[in-house]
């Protein structure tokens, strides 16, 4: 049955451009799965705040999915971080929008990110809509690897906690998230593990490529912030003597972009690495095609689209031991994993595998399989879809006030297996 699904994401908008500082995969995952669930026969709206008095108030993003500028705070673009004193407004406006005579009420709602989660519960609750959420990064593993350089809200970790206790289901990415909300206080059965896709239309391993020079070339992707591991990939060069290092992100003049030049100079290999800045989201997979292994080694990744993509274009990858690489990069099979943070672990391991041209190649080959396999968007959507109809099973009509009543618990699963469920297959 067609269903009115309002996805409710605070700083991510689908229309922003991905690449600052807060603006990556949330943004793209909320994209595709809005077209994708919308190809599905859905009618979708996405919520994001407004961040400039020019924005309309809904526009079209692709067929039967409509943004809606939401009025929380200034009309001005302000860091993820500072939104929590608006976010009351952002719920208020969602609860007057929904319970509107002018429009009808989505039947499912699914916030992104732990603001939107917030806003998403104190709208849909008087309205009796289900919620479903998705967090996308969690404080407690973002406070344990940054610690005093957290720039989060102390607010954060509880109202996490409480936002995934109240939601009716949290739909986790990977299953490394499920343990950390098992941590939390979260029961297991209550959460539902869907993962993030890749276009596989766009990724993929025929198409252009770009000219990077001699090679072996070793690409890293992604916006420019210590976190993301750079430093590792550069120090790890030593490693690898005849390899080039290209990184992409950001911009020439960034900070951490002047630091990581430091960096390679520092260690001797400022000639081997390239610092190409921004690439247009368009020039991505010609970007990936054109290298002989992604490295992708942040401390921590609460999902990561980097090595999906790079699987997708058939090109191997090494990333670290965190988070989603645990489930996407398959160890002997897609690419390799290494430890985070350890430059020696990354450097020996890419030196080996550069020495095995066949390796490479097979590794390549199954990194495509394994990608369209299971990540294209369009099974990530109908594997969304089977927890949204969970859920709506799970709700009883409630004859007082004519609306639907939440069931406060998602069922376990009887899997033959001692951990709890979380899968939805």
């Amino acid at each position: 049955m067609p269903m009115r699904i309002a996805i409710v994401s605070e700083h991510a908008s689908p229309l922003a451009t991905v690449g600052g500082a807060d603006a990556g995969g949330q943004n793209v995952h909320v994209d595709a799965l809005s077209r994708a669930l919308a190809g599905h026969g859905h009618e979708v709206t996405v919520y994001t705040r407004r961040e400039s008095p020019l924005q309309q108030e809904e526009v079209a993003l692709a067929p039967g999915v409509t943004v809606v500028h939401v009025p929380a705070g200034p009309a001005v673009v302000l860091a993820k971080d500072d939104l929590l004193p608006w976010i009351p407004d952002f719920g208020r406006w969602l609860a007057r929008r929904w319970k509107s005579r002018a429009s009808a009420p989505p039947d499912m709602v699914h916030s992104h990110f732990w603001m939107s989660g917030l806003a998403a519960l104190a709208a849909a609750r008087d309205a009796g809509i289900p919620v479903a959420h998705t967090f996308h990064a969690l404080g407690t593993v973002k406070r344990r690897h940054q610690g005093t350089a957290d720039t989060s809200p102390p607010e954060r970790v509880g109202i996490e906690t409480t936002v995934a206790c109240h939601a009716d289901v949290t739909i986790a990415t990977c299953s490394d998230e499920v343990e950390e909300l098992r941590r939390m206080g979260v029961p297991g059965h209550r959460t539902r593990v869907v993962p993030c896709g890749v276009d596989v239309r766009a990724f993929t391993p025929e198409g252009p490529r770009m000219d990077l020079g001699p090679g072996p070339i070793l690409l890293s992707i992604g916006r420019p912030v210590p976190r993301k591991g750079v430093e590792t990939a550069i120090r790890a060069l030593v490693a690898v003597p005849e390899a080039t290092l290209v990184v992409a992100g950001g911009h020439p003049d960034d900070p951490e972009t002047g630091r990581l030049a430091r960096v390679a100079s520092g260690c001797g290999v400022g000639d081997r690495v390239r610092f190409l800045g921004r690439v247009d989201r368009e020039s991505v997979p010609a970007l990936m095609r054109s290298a002989d292994v992604v490295v992708t080694v942040p401390w921590y990744e609460p999902f990561g689209i980097v090595p999906l993509e790079a699987m997708a274009c058939g090109v191997p990858v090494v990333a670290s031991a965190v988070g989603g690489h645990l489930d996407t990069v398959l160890p002997g099979v897609t690419g390799l994993l290494v430890p985070p943070r350890e430059p020696h672990a990354l450097g020996g391991a890419l030196r080996r595998l550069l020495a095995a041209p066949d390796l490479l190649s097979a590794y390549g080959a199954a990194a495509a399989d394994h990608a369209r396999a299971h990540y294209d968007w369009e099974g990530v959507a109908a594997r969304t879809c089977a927890v949204y109809a969970e859920v709506l099973s799970r709700r009883t009509p409630d004859r007082r006030t004519g609306g639907t009543r939440r069931g406060h618990d998602l069922p376990a699963r009887r899997t033959g297996r001692r951990r709890p469920y979380t899968g939805v297959a």
